[in-house]
Formats: C-alpha cells, structure tokens, sequence
C-alpha cells in the first residue's frame, strides 16, 4: 500500500483499532474532501453514506462522538454554520445516539444523521471529513490519534490528553497527518481574554514579571478517594451502553451505573486534575508570555490548606520559564471577574480579567481600558468559527495541536509537583524532570489491551 501524508497502513490500523470493533482489513485513507468543497467549482470523489442525501458540494461533513451536555453546546454551535453539515453520531450509548440524531434531523428536518455505535467503523470513511469529539477525558488523546491518522479535521473538547507523553502524541500526529485541530480553550476568542493577552505582548505592561492562571478546583479530590471501587452492578446490554468501549484504555474495573453518570469528575481514571481548568487559564498564560511552543523549567508547589480528607483546599504552584518569567497556577485570591480568570503582571502595571468579560488594570493604565468589554457568555461559537475557516484555508488556529500540547504538558507537571509536594525541575527538550525517576514515571498512564500505549506511536 503507497504512504501518503494522509495514510495509514494496514499495520498501523490494526494496532490502533484492533479489538475495538474494527475491520483490520480496511485500507485508512483521508477523506480529504473538506479541502475540495472549499473551492468554488470543485467536486469530491468520496462516496454518501447509505442513507445520506447529497450535501452541498462547500459544506463540510461532521460527525460527532461522544455528545453529552458540553459536546451538544458545542454541536448547537456547529450545526448554525453554512459551511457546516452533521452526518453522524458515533457514541456507545444507545440514548445519546438516538437523542443526538433527534436533534440533528428536528434541525434539518430529514432522517439523515446516521447513528455509529463503535467509532472503528467512523474512522476510515472518505465521506466524513471532520469530527467534533466530546467524550469524557479520557478518550479524547486516542480518538484526537486515530482521527489524524484517518486524515480527519477535528475540533476536540478539553483537557486534550490525560498524561505529557500523551499530549505530545498527540501533537506529533497532527502534524505528520497534515490535519486541523482546534481544541476546545474557547477564550482565545473572547474580547477580555485577547486584549489582556495583547497588553501583556505589546510591552505596556512593561517587562513581563508574571502570568497568574486560575485553576478553581482543589487538588486531591480525585486521588483521595478516586482509585476505588463501586459496587459491580449487572452489566447492560453493550447496545445500550457499551461497558468496555465506555472504559476504553482505562484499566478495567467491574461497571456501576455511577462511573457514566459521574465518572468524569470524581475518578482518578476518568479525570486529567488539574487540567480542568488549567487546560484553559495556562493556555492564555503562555500565550501572553509568547511561551506557547515550550514550558516552564522550575514547579514548585507552595504550602496549601488541607481538609481532612487530604482535598488541598487552597495552593499555590510557583513555576518559571527559563527567562526568568513567572507561570503562577493558583485557585485563591482572585479580584471576581469570572472563572478562569488570568492576571499578568510588569514592571509597568497588571492586567486582570475573567469570565464576566470585565477588564481590571492598574491605577497607571486606566486610560488603556477598553469601551468594549468581553462577552459574559461562553466565547464557542466565535472559537468554532475560526476552526471552521481555519478547515477551509488549511491554516492553524490559535488553540492548534501544538500550543495544546504545551499547555498540557505544563499543567501535568505543575500538578505532579503538587501531588509529590516538592519542586521539580523539567527538560523541555528532553521532555522529562531531571533527578527525579518518581516524577519521570508520572509521565504517561498505563493503557489497558487493546489500547496500549503503542497504539498512539506516530510511526506506524
């Protein structure tokens, strides 16, 4: 079979889907059909699922996997774009693909959405040529994978990775397969966010000292009760809820309806910690710093609150760039502007703002405060905007697969700082802590068969 940028062979296919419901037979070619349909007069050569009806030839097909509550605000945002069509629905949960494609056809007024329940039968179709994934944590590095390899865009919700080895893999294989990623840190396009970031890299503020990003969750919350067990529960039809796709490269343990219903937030296994927030908040502090395409060198967490049940309440995580630049990741003393609110500080004034949209500064530079303040609503539909033309020009958009991977990769090792308690000095070109094999194992997760870590190596 002849390599492509766009290709996967057959080898690397059976490894990364093998088990999962997958023809490993079945050749993984892009579709590529995105970049046809965005020039006027262009046909594609990919073929209509079954049951579709012809789409126009300048909207790009979508499919989405995995839509619960975030994943449908996402969708309700998508489906109002012209440039946009949803085809399908790939989720393991019968009442998520029934109630996704409800809506989808209620929008078009058809049958059309197709329903996908294994994703293994998504991946290789040329007719489909992006994907909004939405599932829990834990899924989104392998799925964000497999869709660069099948040579498919996609606009995947945040935290992007749960491990640093991880968030690099991911990176690495956007960029081999040439593809559009955009992940879902939609303040990178709300008003307060940019004009911050802006008075940070204009020199206003003077020279840079320190960017703050809020972190609002307490650490802990999932390693103080998070590796244990709920009671098994009889395990549903897999057509109504697909107990082992659900789990995915989890290690396996016995199903209780609460992990669906809950397992995101309150479980070790299903939760990527201090990324919750961070995933955002970091991403706009690096972003001011002009340090999106490295990490700091130093995390050193500061004394924190603790509850009884060893919840930090209340911490500090002091971390530097190798310019002497301070990232300080913190969930206390904030002005209330919002949640994930950033602050940036110089040796000529600070800046601070958060989700209500209202801009703070310093006495000093009062008179830079703009008339036109951010929105208090969720920025998505502009940050889905850009991903949509960013799809079409074939450029990188703002919160690009590369930025992510950084922005994740800090967030890891400040909170593996935290939980180890003690400073850690990190390599960025070695990409790993030095002198300090503990914190080096912390780099990656264990993968359960048959989605080991191999699945996600680049070269396939």
């Amino acid at each position: 079979m002849t390599r492509d940028s766009k290709a996967v062979t057959r080898r690397g296919f059976a490894r990364s889907v093998a088990g999962a419901g997958a023809v490993a037979g079945t050749p993984m070619l892009a579709g590529g059909s995105a970049l046809a349909q965005a020039t006027p007069g262009a046909t594609s050569s990919a073929a209509a699922p079954p049951a579709a009806a012809p789409v126009p030839i300048d909207r790009i097909r979508f499919a989405g996997i995995g839509i619960g509550t975030r994943g449908m605000y996402d969708l309700q945002r998508l489906i109002t774009d012209d440039r946009v069509q949803i085809v399908a629905i790939a989720d393991v949960k019968e009442s998520v693909r029934e109630s996704v494609k409800s809506y989808v056809d209620g929008i078009y007024g058809n049958k059309e959405c197709e329903m996908i329940h294994d994703v293994a039968e998504l991946l290789p179709r040329k007719d489909i040529d992006a994907l909004l994934i939405a599932t829990s944590d834990r899924w989104h590095g392998p799925m964000a994978i497999w869709a660069a390899q099948s040579g498919k865009d996609m606009y995947s919700e945040k935290p992007g990775a749960m491990s640093i080895m991880e968030s690099y893999a991911v990176a690495e294989n956007v960029r081999r397969y040439g593809v559009i990623y955009q992940s879902g840190c939609q303040r990178k396009n709300q008003f307060a966010f940019e004009f911050a970031v802006g008075l940070a890299r204009s020199g206003k503020l003077g020279r840079l000292l320190a960017v703050h990003a809020d972190t609002s969750i307490g650490l802990g919350t999932v390693d103080a009760g998070g590796h244990s067990w709920w009671p098994e529960e009889p395990e549903p039809d897999p057509r109504v809820v697909d107990w082992d796709k659900w789990l995915g490269p989890c290690l396996w343990r016995p199903y209780n309806s609460v992990y669906p219903a809950r397992g995101r937030s309150q479980f070790w296994d299903f939760h990527a910690g201090l990324l919750e927030w961070a995933s955002h908040t970091v991403a706009m502090a690096q972003w001011a710093a002009d340090m999106e395409y490295t990490e700091p060198v130093e995390y050193g967490p500061e004394g924190g609150e603790f509850r009884g049940d060893g919840l930090i309440q209340r911490y500090t995580i002091r971390c530097r760039y190798a310019n002497g630049v301070q990232l300080i990741l913190r969930n206390h003393s904030w002005m209330g502007l919002g949640s994930c609110s950033n602050r940036f500080e110089g040796t000529e004034g600070w800046v601070e703002t958060g989700d209500s949209g209202r801009i703070e500064l310093s006495d000093n530079l009062k008179s830079l405060l703009p008339d036109r303040r951010g929105k208090k609503s969720d920025p998505t539909a502009d940050h889905i905007k850009e991903f949509i033309g960013c799809i079409r020009s074939r450029t990188q958009p703002r919160a690009n697969a590369e930025v992510t991977a950084h922005t994740h990769v800090t967030s890891h090792a400040a909170w593996i700082a935290a939980q180890l308690n003690r400073k850690l000095t990190w390599d960025p070109a070695k990409r790993m802590f030095i002198g300090d094999e503990e914190a080096n194992r912390m780099r990656s997760r264990a993968y359960r068969e048959p989605w080991r870590l191999e699945a996600l190596a680049t070269s396939m």
